[in-house]
């Protein structure tokens, strides 16, 4: 699926709403499938539906993040319906169903499959519940989406790649591991990578991962080292940070006197020790507070059945929807030397949690005390 942003990407500043939304009361007017219009008074319920557990950000940043903003907004006696899906598309698509059964004013969906989930989206718009698209871009009446701008994503991680291989970008080939195909992101950075890697550097093998998994890159990386031989390989992409934990594993089986550099995605605390022990190369920053924060304005106008004018200030379409409002956030790349840049924020780690007695010699040489 191809999505085109209409205006530039909103910088984080653009996120930030949050007093005008404060001042909003209870009163909701939603709109139903067939037009008509209801009343809302009393606190507000929300859903939150999140794709998958396997990548730390879920649970550790977007679901709190989220909940603390919309409450900040709403009031403390809103309610926040929380569900994750374990990637598993059909358990998700029954979540809708229950949040549509619990009657919610609106619903934030990170959907495991963006197509299949379509229908599911049309249910909830058919009974004037608002669907706020969560960093992935769903198919059906969207209401709205924010997520960070994927391709240049994408971007940041070639040209990292070919940066850290200079030379050497030359005297062999790289692997492409990309993401999920039923992830509409994972095109965007598929995208994004080859636009700055075609022609400049040859690519030996390339997989789409099925459902992300690390196991499963894992093989898929075994199975390139296998054909290639180690000797060819002188850079892995990796579309995220989970895969790349995958790969280095497969990559250290095999034996390689050095790791060729592996790029990632998503900034967790695993690939950041990797990248402390010159494992991995470098992730992708995404800053989780303005996004969640920008779900979570987007909810609570629709839920209070605002427009969205004042907060969404560039469009996309999906595959079936045009000029849907949308926040887009501006993702940063993630080496060694902007790792103390980021510690002790609000959606970063801190320093214990990253500088654990296995990684503190690390943490000292590159000086993060």
């Amino acid at each position: 699926m191809n999505t085109h942003l209409r205006r530039a990407a909103v910088t984080v500043a653009a996120v930030s709403m949050a007093a005008g939304l404060a001042a909003c009361g209870s009163a909701k007017e939603s709109g139903k499938g067939s037009g008509e219009k209801k009343d809302k008074t009393g606190p507000l319920t929300i859903g939150l539906l999140l794709p998958e557990n396997q990548t730390a950000r879920y649970e550790r940043f977007d679901h709190p993040l989220i909940e603390k903003k919309i409450k900040e907004l709403a009031g403390p006696d809103t309610k926040v319906l929380y569900e994750n899906a374990k990637q598993d598309a059909s358990v998700q698509q029954q979540q809708v169903d229950t949040m549509i059964t619990k009657k919610v004013d609106a619903l934030i969906v990170d959907a495991v499959d963006a197509k299949s989930i379509a229908v599911s989206v049309k249910k909830a718009n058919d009974k004037g519940i608002p669907v706020v698209a969560y960093d992935r871009l769903a198919e059906g009446p969207i209401k709205a989406y924010t997520s960070v701008d994927n391709e240049r994503v994408g971007k940041i991680q070639g040209e990292s790649l070919l940066k850290e291989l200079g030379d050497d970008a030359g005297k062999g080939e790289i692997v492409m591991m990309n993401g999920s195909v039923t992830d509409p992101n994972a095109k965007m950075y598929k995208d994004g990578a080859h636009s700055v890697l075609d022609g400049k550097v040859k690519v030996g093998k390339e997989y789409d991962t099925k459902e992300w998994k690390p196991e499963n890159a894992n093989e898929n990386m075994k199975g390139a080292i296998s054909s290639l031989g180690k000797d060819k390989i002188v850079g892995v992409y990796s579309a995220n940070d989970g895969m790349a934990g995958g790969i280095i594993t497969a990559l250290k089986s095999a034996g390689f006197d050095k790791l060729p550099p592996v790029t990632g995605q998503d900034a967790e605390l695993s690939a950041i020790q990797r990248i402390l022990a010159d494992e991995q190369f470098m992730s992708v920053y995404k800053p989780y507070k303005p996004e969640a924060d920008a779900a979570a304005e987007m909810a609570v106008a629709l839920a209070q059945g605002k427009k969205l004018d004042s907060i969404a200030k560039s469009t996309v379409d999906s595959g079936t929807e045009k000029k849907i409002p949308s926040i887009i956030v501006t993702p940063f790349a993630l080496t060694k030397g902007d790792i103390g840049k980021y510690v002790g924020k609000e959606g970063f780690f801190n320093l214990d949690e990253i500088c654990t007695a296995k990684y503190k010699a690390q943490c000292d040489k590159a000086g993060l005390k």
